[in-house]
């Protein structure tokens, strides 16, 4: 459909991603206003015209415009495919999560970013407040996503794409930090599996986590950050000084107080796979066999090879088995949930190897793998850290037992049917 024009500095607005997020999925095309000028644009008598509170997004369409962002997708998603729901249920599911989006997230997290933006006064009452509103809506959507990969049904709807925007400016800004999120591994694992796919990438682009949290604003009557010292006022400068104290005579120089030297660097701790006993097996000796053996040698070379370079002390095997496949019914986003899987897990690359494959030639699709782990358990710091292991069932596997021995090499050979299903995609860690 032609005819359907955005006003709106799409490049940093949250709001015009929603509807090019949506006009990507459903295949619509939107053009945006060249040149748009926040401040400027949106205050010339033909923009007021399209709205006259002068607000963005406006999307202008052969009937008329249309503004407020939600409404604006909905309309662009109610254009072509299902978006909106597929049954009247869902259609209210829809609506139902938007406006836990916008209303439950959205407004909460404006009030605690706009003041460390500089938009509002800053009241670290009214900031706690939005925190535990955001903490609490949190632990329900939680919940609720603990055995779903969307809000509704087995696809991205409209509601994923508003809720997906709302949060992506808390994980950029750095106030969804990994600690504050630790509590919902389930929001977590569902922002970065959603925002994976194909076009939300495209429209939102890569994702980086802000490192340091954006730091508050000074309370009231203190200086801003950055400024100087102010200093002193002419009457403190010019009252009398008091009468200095006799010294006493100083101390000899090797008796001055270790407090004034400077603290020697602490060592860096070690990582507690490092202080295992050492292993015959060097790991990167097998990726390295693994990445130069050509696929008609593989059996003979890099699988003879694995085996005769195991060590079942220094090191364990455990297969994976995902335990949602009945979510798996579109092939690309299947993919993505192991890639995704796979980026979370790069802190522990230097001690692991692992193949992931995803199996079937129709929905839904199997997800199973195998991973090598330095040490004789999945380590620690992994359980800790990665939250995707819970959505895994994890069996240790017998290297001694045929069968297991037989299902290893099938998943880091790749052949075309594996356990009777034919492999569609397999992704390798190393």
């Amino acid at each position: 459909m032609a005819g359907l024009v955005l006003h709106v500095n799409a490049g940093i607005n949250k709001n015009a991603h929603k509807v090019l997020i949506v006009a990507e999925i459903v295949g619509v095309k939107v053009d945006l206003v060249p040149d748009f000028e926040m401040g400027v644009s949106n205050k010339t008598p033909e923009f007021l015209k399209l709205n006259p509170l002068g607000k963005v997004p406006v999307l202008e369409t052969p009937d008329g415009p249309i503004s407020e962002s939600n409404a604006i997708a909905r309309y662009v998603a109610n254009l072509k495919g299902k978006l909106t729901g597929s049954t009247v249920y869902q259609t209210a599911l829809v609506d139902q999560w938007i406006d836990f989006a916008t209303t439950e997230v959205d407004t909460s997290l404006g009030r605690w970013l706009y003041p460390r933006f500089g938009y509002l006064p800053y009241a670290p009452e009214v900031e706690e407040h939005a925190i535990e509103a955001i903490k609490r809506a949190f632990g329900a959507l939680n919940s609720y996503l603990a055995s779903r990969t969307y809000l509704v049904g087995h696809f991205v709807t409209l509601a994923d794409v508003i809720t997906i925007c709302n949060l992506t400016w808390g994980f950029r800004s750095g106030v969804f930090s990994e600690e504050f999120m630790a509590p919902f591994p389930h929001v977590e694992r569902y922002f970065w599996t959603v925002s994976a796919q194909p076009a939300f990438k495209k429209i939102l682009g890569e994702i980086v986590r802000g490192s340091v949290e954006l730091p508050p604003p000074p309370a009231k009557g203190q200086a801003p950050r950055g400024s100087q010292t102010p200093r002193p006022s002419k009457a403190k400068a010019e009252a009398p000084k008091p009468k200095p104290k006799e010294e006493a005579p100083p101390k000899p120089k090797e008796e001055a107080p270790a407090a004034d030297e400077e603290e020697a660097p602490k060592p860096k701790a070690k990582n507690p796979l490092d202080l295992l006993p050492p292993s015959p097996m060097v790991l990167d000796d097998w990726k390295r066999l693994y990445s130069n053996t050509k696929a008609k040698d593989f059996a003979e070379v890099a699988l003879k090879g694995f085996w005769d370079m195991y060590d079942p002390e220094g090191y364990s095997l455990w297969f994976c088995d995902y335990k949602y496949n009945d979510e798996n019914t579109v092939p690309f986003v299947t993919m993505n949930k192991v890639s995704g899987f796979l980026q979370r897990m790069d802190f522990i690359r230097k001690y692991a190897f692992a193949k992931i494959c995803i199996l079937g030639d129709q929905p839904p699709y199997k997800i199973k793998g195998v991973w090598l782990f330095r040490g004789p358990e999945i380590p620690q710091q992994v359980r800790d850290e990665c939250y995707d292991l819970e959505l895994y069932e994890w069996t240790k596997a017998d290297p001694t037992d045929h069968v297991h021995k037989e299902r290893i090499n099938a998943y880091f050979e790749e052949p075309d049917v594996i356990e009777g299903e034919k492999l569609l995609e397999a992704k390798c860690f190393k």
